[in-house]
């Protein structure tokens, strides 16, 4: 049987919060605590004391490890991770649709879809866990955290391949929209061609020269004085896609902290949400074989309300 269901037997979700792992490299560290004290500064020896006494941290078999075990280079150690101080975000996501193979969900801005950085219990993943009570549930795809809109899961673990290879073959159709500063050079419908390479801050991606490797159409829906109303179709799936190409065209989403320049705003701030959101998402189911289309319920703040929703039509 796999580790990772052996895993989840002797770890299992905890509050919605599935165990973490670690890879044990090789190196000179005399036990597993030494080299955990080292790899995870956040947690403090007597933290992971307190975990090993508990059971709560084990090796790739589920066997409990001691603060006294030797170091295995090129094992694993599964353990839960643990926030004292997570930031508050008070907003909430909206389940769409829900059987016995996906959830789909709306989520805010600001919301992560997994656990990452300061979040764990108010991501996404972790929030539905909890709410719809199923431990298998796993994201097919991500959106940024700064990003409203669908998000899909996939409930059963031998179901999943086929779902995420749909999205592989690019044979999911994604629609999202944003408001972004008016150019008279996007007002005709265009696909747009970049070449993405990540950035000297991890947390960025930039324009390079060479053979484009993303792709992206670009629609004009409506000229709101300097801003516009767009709807972006991408065929490529990159980090930070559809912010980057915007922003490369002259036009960067309204209120992106990272793109043209990082701007980003202190914690707890959520006066200028990204105005991006994944708007629809659809595909052929594979094992129904029946079209299946989602559409968000959330709208751009940036909008005005005469501006009309936007049909999803080509």
């Amino acid at each position: 049987m796999p580790k990772s269901f052996r895993q989840i037997r002797m770890l299992p979700t905890r509050d919605g919060v599935s165990a973490s792992c670690v890879a044990l490299p090789s190196g000179p560290w005399p036990t597993i605590l030494d080299f955990l004290v080292r790899r995870l500064p956040a947690v403090t020896r007597a933290d992971w004391l307190r975990r090993m006494a508990g059971g709560e941290v084990v090796d790739g078999e589920g066997a409990p490890v001691g603060p006294d075990d030797a170091y295995r280079p090129q094992s694993r150690v599964f353990y839960y991770r643990d926030l004292a101080d997570e930031p508050a975000l008070p907003f909430e996501a909206e389940v769409l649709f829900q059987d016995d193979h996906l959830v789909v969900a709306d989520k805010p801005h600001f919301m992560p879809v997994i656990p990452t950085g300061p979040y764990l219990q108010r991501s996404l993943l972790v929030r539905l866990k909890r709410r719809l009570g199923i431990d298998t549930l796993a994201p097919l795809h991500r959106i940024d955290r700064d990003t409203a809109g669908l998000v899909l899961f996939s409930v059963q673990p031998s179901r999943r391949g086929a779902y995420q290879t749909l999205f592989g073959d690019r044979s999911v159709d994604k629609v999202y929209e944003a408001v972004a500063p008016w150019r008279a050079e996007l007002a005709r419908p265009a696909t747009h061609r970049l070449r993405m390479a990540p950035a000297a801050e991890f947390f960025r991606e930039q324009v390079v020269p060479g053979e484009p490797n993303t792709e992206t159409r670009i629609e004009m829906l409506a000229r709101h004085g300097a801003l516009a109303h767009y709807r972006l179709r991408p065929v490529t799936g990159r980090k930070h896609q559809l912010r980057v190409h915007l922003a490369a065209l002259g036009a960067p989403i309204l209120h992106d902290a990272f793109y043209p320049v990082v701007d980003d705003p202190p914690p707890g701030d959520f006066s200028r949400p990204l105005q991006l959101l994944a708007r629809a998402i659809g595909f052929t189911d594979p094992f129904t074989g029946e079209p299946r289309r989602f559409e968000s319920r959330r709208r751009l703040a940036a909008l005005p309300s005469s501006d009309p929703e936007p049909s999803d039509a080509p």
